[in-house]
């Protein structure tokens, strides 16, 4: 029973600090970001930060793969599903971790993530098309529509999470499914 509770303890820390290294990053630079200034923001020591990570840049390591691991373990059980419905729940599941996507959007951000996020997203887009296309359409074709749809989900994406998610999810996941489903009607129609 104590090792269920030290777990969510566990996470709920880690937690803390992840969300604690998101907004400082809407404020600065990540190489200007201390441990310190993180220990503060998530309201535990410094001791309690070593617990977890080694400094400020293994932070934002372990963030970064534990968030490509989520999204593409969400994205692989999604990818059957209609746009729709696929885009329903990626905006979910970034909506549930807000400040980790204000901080992968942030200026301040190293930018990495939000490459691999592309990369992770194109790469969906490439798989869902080339099993639904005609032979007529090219490699390079393929590649241009899924580097742009990618590009274009992120788009919005960034200007939602940068706006501090006025707009209802609900809204997002309409303007999102629209704006795709428009850009695949056009590629198909030529």
């Amino acid at each position: 029973m104590a090792e269920k509770t030290t777990d969510r303890r566990t996470l709920r820390t880690r937690r803390a600090l992840r969300d604690a290294l998101a907004e400082l990053l809407m404020e600065k630079e990540l190489h200007k970001v201390t441990v310190q200034e993180i220990a503060d923001k998530a309201e535990v020591n410094r001791v309690t930060f070593y617990k977890h990570y080694l400094d400020v840049y293994d932070l934002y390591d372990k963030i970064e793969s534990e968030t490509l691991v989520e999204l593409g373990l969400l994205v692989l059980k999604l990818e059957e599903l209609p746009a729709e419905e696929f885009f329903s729940q990626i905006v979910r599941y970034i909506s549930d971790n807000k400040p980790l996507f204000k901080m992968v959007f942030s200026p301040n951000s190293t930018g990495q993530l939000r490459s691999k996020l592309s990369k992770l997203i194109e790469g969906l887009f490439r798989q869902m098309e080339s099993e639904m296309l005609s032979s007529d359409i090219t490699d390079k074709e393929l590649e241009y529509m899924s580097c742009y749809r990618s590009q274009g989900f992120l788009a919005v994406i960034s200007k939602w999470a940068l706006g501090n998610y006025q707009e209802p999810e609900e809204r997002i996941i309409k303007i999102v499914s629209r704006l795709d489903q428009t850009v695949e009607d056009e590629f198909y129609k030529n």
